[in-house]
């Protein structure tokens, strides 16, 4: 649906749990043990206070080390006896919401775990995002954080504030309280976002909680290659719980058992307000790619004691090691802290975009990490660790020739394949695949798609009719490649920055998909950021290359587009989550339609086209009207199937776009680019009714594709379904709509 004001959509995404990033996907290399360890501790949601599967997860790959847990969920393995006693530590806890309460229409209310100390846009990066919402059985089911509606959004004057929890609402697809509850939710369960591991280019693993897994995953590593009969004295390694909620996991271990040595593997922290100095707090500064970092409150002078000590064998060993800034690993409390053992330190890893969902690290970095550990312990055999496999990709796109599928299904194979304005290649032949055998399609000029449904002769008196749902979505598209091996990429189409910016995102190439993340405006971190507006605004999106050279070796150029990562997602019910509903929707009544229909209509003057570059200014519509226009075959009425985008969230104004989610198709009697006749909308509720489909009608805003039809003489009779925020990561349909669409648009093609 195009949209034209100067509203973004900034880059790409968020990760949805183990996404399906499409056949075209190309890996950068294959995965070795740690970074399958990595992978599958980033795809289990470990919300602090909420890890007990992380920490089962974690105890089965120890099996061999009979790990113990205790009643706070700390995963502990005890190896050797002696001195000294040696302690490797590393929280596996991460930032996420918590029900706070369900509210009669079905959404639910949150707070944040931690309440405090993460950047200022952290709420602000959840909106329109899909999660992960745990339920009494441990099940983590679909959800989506509601978003503000781009269609909807100007002329506002009291907008909702995505940075204020007072406007977080999640919905599962419930309708009520009773429905939420049913599924296994309420207060106190755990929300945390979707998310897997991106490999940048084999050089940078970003997402969501990786700065807060690459410990566990370097440890993992360590235990994997420990020879028990080479380790001297006995050695205690714990992954401890609800780190960013107190460090109680920590506290616990220190104050039961004593310990001469401890290693504290974790991110480097923020630190307290600089004295003097408005809006700045002391923050770590070094970036992927420094090494092995040591942690330190004061930066300055020579290390010492056992970061002395890990300096020393850094050196011995090849490995890069520096200090950063980092804030202690036990914060304030009502309590006295428990000791700390004579020699400590703390080590880790420079993450950028620290707490965002785009948030990378260097997999050199995590790999010299995991080598330090090695060389600390110094019990290292020649097994490698038992990590299992990664993230297994589900492709629901896969090819089912010749059988007909539920809308639900065509909806489903359609929503993965990626196709940003004039690169509609992908789902062009997609929309083919999944056409009745019947259908003979064809491709013109533009890339529309074009299927003749009726067959009447030249001058018939029957009327033309086309129906149209466009192909492609929202995206970027690279301008230029800096020196530092940063793409530059322009808007294509409209959206809400947050919803983009700071996420992961696939670049695509001629030679298939590169993972990426893409990165956030300079003062992103600061109290009062504020998001660039104007569709001149550049964005840099980092595939992990450094020179064009690294670039080019990658296969990507200047044209190619850049989308956020996507999967069709079930909620509740009848209810469903996804990218690019818009105009997936569209395009799927059009192919059940043509199944229904059984063949050619032989007295019917039907056209059905599938349409490029809607998003970017009805581009593809516009052609096929000229042409038609010029051969004096211009449709007398032309069903611009698109989406209606709704109110009905608890984020907008009810004030227009009052369409109610799984109530039935909705006629767009007035949007942006079009007002149908009073009597053309009596006439289509009408035929709804003969035909026992559920009808609604509204006003909303946006535009049409057969808006660029009128001018030459024919009428547009827009049709949609309701959808919530749309031209988001996190879109929501209900399948009956979906059917709804799908028979009006069959009642059309016979009897209109």
């Amino acid at each position: 649906m195009t949209h034209r004001t100067a509203v973004l959509i900034c880059s790409v995404s968020i990760l949805l749990l183990v996404a399906p990033l499409s056949a075209q996907t190309t890996s950068a290399r294959a995965a070795g043990p740690l970074q399958k360890d990595l992978a599958e501790l980033v795809a289990t949601p470990a919300v602090s206070g909420y890890e007990t599967q992380l920490g089962e997860q974690i105890r089965s790959k120890l099996t061999r080390w009979h790990p113990r847990m205790d009643n706070l969920g700390d995963v502990i393995v005890t190896i050797g006896s002696g001195a000294p006693h040696r302690l490797v530590v590393t929280p596996i806890d991460e930032p996420g919401l918590v029900v706070s309460d369900v509210t009669t229409d079905g959404y639910l209310r949150v707070q944040r775990l931690p309440q405090f100390g993460l950047p200022p846009i952290y709420n602000e990066l959840y909106a329109a995002q899909a999660v992960k919402v745990e339920t009494r059985s441990g099940k983590w089911i679909n959800g989506v954080v509601a978003g503000l509606s781009v269609h909807l959004f100007p002329g506002r004057m009291k907008v909702p504030n995505p940075e204020d929890l007072d406007d977080v609402y999640i919905d599962i697809g419930a309708d009520s309280a009773a429905e939420v509850r049913a599924a296994g939710v309420d207060n106190l369960s755990a929300i945390a976002l979707g998310r897997s591991l991106f490999d940048l280019g084999g050089e940078e693993y970003a997402g969501v909680s990786v700065g807060d897994r690459f410990g566990a995953a370097a440890v993992l590593d360590l235990l994997g290659r420990l020879d028990p009969a080479k380790l001297k004295g006995t050695l205690t390694v714990a992954f401890v719980v609800q780190q960013w909620a107190g460090a109680r996991g920590l506290q616990r271990i220190l104050s039961t058992d004593k310990y001469d040595e401890m290693v504290y593997v974790g991110r480097m922290l923020q630190g307290a307000q600089v004295p003097g100095v408005a809006n700045m707090r002391r923050a770590p500064r070094q970036e992927p790619g420094s090494g092995v970092l040591v942690g330190l409150e004061q930066t300055n002078g020579q290390l010492e004691g056992l970061a002395a000590d890990l300096e020393q064998l850094a050196k011995a060993n090849g490995i890069s090691l520096t200090t950063d800034y980092s804030a202690g690993i036990l914060p304030r409390s009502y309590l006295p802290p428990p000791a700390f053992p004579p020699k400590w330190a703390h080590i880790g890893i420079a993450t950028a975009w620290p707490n965002t969902p785009a948030e990378t690290i260097s997999s050199g970095d995590l790999n010299a990490l995991a080598k330090l550990l090695d060389a600390y312990v110094g019990a290292s055999g020649s097994g490698e660790s038992g990590g299992t496999s990664g993230n297994s990709v589900n492709d629901p796109a896969a090819v089912r020739a010749g059988k007909r599928l539920t809308d639900a299904e065509i909806l489903a194979a359609l929503t993965p394949v990626y196709g940003v304005s004039e690169h509609e290649h992908f789902v062009r032949e997609e929309v083919r695949k999944l056409l009745p055998p019947w259908a003979k399609p064809e491709k013109d000029d533009a890339g529309n798609l074009i299927l003749r449904v009726g067959t009447a002769p030249a001058g018939a008196k029957t009327p033309a009719i086309l129906i149209v749902a466009h192909m492609d979505e929202i995206g970027y598209q690279v301008k230029s490649i800096t020196s530092d091996g940063r793409l530059e990429v322009a808007t294509v189409g409209g959206g809400m920055p947050y919803y983009f910016v700071g996420h992961p995102a696939l670049v695509h190439s001629a030679n298939g998909d590169h993972e990426a993340v893409m990165e956030l405006p300079s003062g992103w971190d600061q109290p009062r950021f504020e998001w660039p507006r104007g569709r001149d605004v550049l964005y840099r999106v980092d595939v992990g290359a450094r020179t064009p050279e690294e670039v080019a070796k990658l296969g990507i150029q200047v044209g190619d587009t850049i989308t956020i990562p996507k999967a069709y997602h079930p909620l509740l019910g009848t209810r469903a989550s996804g990218r690019s509903f818009d105009d997936r929707i569209g395009d799927t009544s059009l192919i059940s339609a043509a199944w229904a229909l059984g063949g050619p209509l032989k007295d019917r003057n039907v056209t059905f086209v599938f349409s490029t570059g809607e998003e970017i200014g009805l581009d593809g519509a516009a052609a096929v009207a000229k042409r038609l226009a010029g051969e004096g075959r211009v449709p007398e009425y032309v069903f611009a199937v698109d989406t209606f985008v709704s109110s009905d969230s608890p984020l907008e104004s009810k004030r227009f776009g009052d369409a109610l989610v799984g109530k039935g198709f909705v006629i767009r009697a007035v949007d942006n680019s079009n007002i149908i006749r009073p009597d053309l909308v009596e006439r289509v509720i009408k035929l709804a009714r003969e035909n026992q489909i559920p009808v609604q009608y509204g006003v909303t805003g946006g535009g049409n594709d057969g808006s660029a039809f009128v001018r030459y003489g024919s009428v547009d009779v827009a049709l949609g379904w309701p959808l919530r925020y749309s031209h988001s990561p996190g879109e929501v349909a209900d399948t009956r709509d979906v059917e709804a669409l799908a028979r009006i648009v069959g009642a059309i093609a016979r009897s209109w």
